[in-house]
């Protein structure tokens, strides 16, 4: 039988296109490839008998076209801090095998090119967001201001990380990698942040 579990949290994204990003819209990134961070913080969540509040996935992903036509090439980044019970059951969830919306999401990988356990720091200010990938990355986001100092948010886009909860818009103050291949280093571009709920089971 299938295991049930939920996560609910924090996410946030972002990418070398140019705000707000044109994929989300399955219309072709602006430079005609996109290279993207998404990070999730997981508040509170448990696989099966397994908790996993406090720790965080990231994905490191290439998609060399029109990311609804192509197939991606992904590197996985797991928490050091979780054990290995925990380490397995957050790569069923985001491998997609449990099912739920990474399911949908990683249907759209077609290669995963590295796979890494390391710390971890996923920060949040309340308005913006951070993350650090050890020693092979880092990305942080500040939010685009709207009419009034208001957020600006995009509602039902097609290509979701979060269904059910508004993209809020941001705009990258740096994004770096150096791993599995991939060599990325941008700032001033794209990103969006929202909460997150994913079940399966």
């Amino acid at each position: 039988m299938a295991t049930n579990w939920s996560l609910t949290g924090d996410y946030f994204e972002s990418c070398n296109c140019e705000a707000a990003c044109p994929c989300v819209f399955l219309s072709p990134p602006t430079t005609g490839e996109c290279n993207v961070i998404v990070a999730w913080h997981v508040d509170s969540g448990s696989y099966g008998d397994v908790k996993l509040d406090g720790l965080n996935v990231a994905l490191a992903v290439h998609s060399p076209g029109h990311m609804a036509q192509v197939k991606w090439k992904a590197a996985v980044y797991l928490d050091d801090k979780a054990n290995d019970a925990q380490a397995d059951a957050l790569t069923q969830i985001f491998s997609g095998q449990a099912g739920g919306h990474p399911a949908v999401l990683a249907s759209f990988v077609g290669e995963i090119v590295g796979m890494s356990k390391l710390p971890i720091t996923y920060a949040n200010d309340g308005k913006g967001r951070s993350l650090k990938l050890g020693t092979v990355g880092n990305v942080a986001i500040q939010p685009v201001e709207g009419q009034g100092g208001a957020q600006i948010t995009v509602n039902n886009h097609p290509l979701c990380i979060s269904p059910g909860h508004p993209a809020t818009v941001h705009r990258s103050s740096e994004l770096k990698l150096k791993d599995a291949g991939f060599d990325w280093a941008f700032s001033g571009k794209t990103g969006f942040q929202s909460p997150f709920a994913y079940q399966g089971g």
